[in-house]
């Protein structure tokens, strides 16, 4: 059972993270300093080192724990975190099994747009972010690749690369959806994806 004193510092952090996820977004990354996240969060600048040991800790966290969330992925041994749905889907190979992930994540781009959008504008401000969203999406890079050795497909020099132009391919359109004219619908966008994606690695 959690005691009361956990249950606090858990909420503290939690309200740092939510100060932090909501300033970086409506300020953007650069514009935010530590004081602020502080104060938005109803604490102090001391409270706010007692959890992050920096402005950048607290968005890697943003990346590691929210985001991971939001996309179902888990801790993982082999490569930081994975999505183990995104696995049994590339494993199965059949274009439903493909349609079907794909949708589900283009459900969740709205909540995960903005963590995405801030990671990037942190990178290009803070050397200590560069590596921040191209280590998450090296990370389900090495789903696609687990999924098709797990089934045995293409060669084995060949799966990562093919991971890394399905990624790509979903990356672009998720980071333009809703912005881009590009004369289609969603239902359209989607089976549109999915095609490519079982071109790329299917069975």
């Amino acid at each position: 059972m959690v005691s009361l004193r956990e249950a606090q510092k858990q909420m503290t952090r939690r309200l740092l993270l939510d100060a932090g996820l909501e300033l970086f977004s409506s300020r953007g990354y650069a514009a935010t300093t530590v004081d602020d996240i502080a104060t938005a969060a109803g604490t102090t600048r001391a409270t706010f080192y007692a959890y992050f040991p920096s402005r950048s800790d607290l968005m890697r966290a943003l990346i590691d724990e929210r985001l991971n969330e939001r996309l179902q992925r888990i801790r993982s041994a082999h490569h930081g975190s994975t999505a183990e749905d995104l696995v049994a889907a590339v494993r199965d190979g059949r274009r439903e099994a493909m349609l079907s992930w794909l949708t589900q994540t283009a459900d969740r781009w709205p909540s995960i747009h903005s963590i995405i959008r801030i990671g990037r504008d942190a990178a290009a401000v803070d050397p200590e972010l560069r590596d921040l969203v191209e280590r998450w999406l090296a990370e389900a890079i090495g789903d696609i690749e687990e999924g098709l050795a797990q089934a045995n497909r293409f060669q084995p020099h060949q799966r990562r690369f093919r991971g890394v132009l399905a990624m790509s391919q979903l990356d672009y359109v998720a980071q333009h959806w809703g912005e881009a004219d590009w004369k289609l619908n969603r239902e359209q966008m989607l089976e549109e994806l999915t095609d490519s994606w079982c071109a790329l690695l299917g069975s």
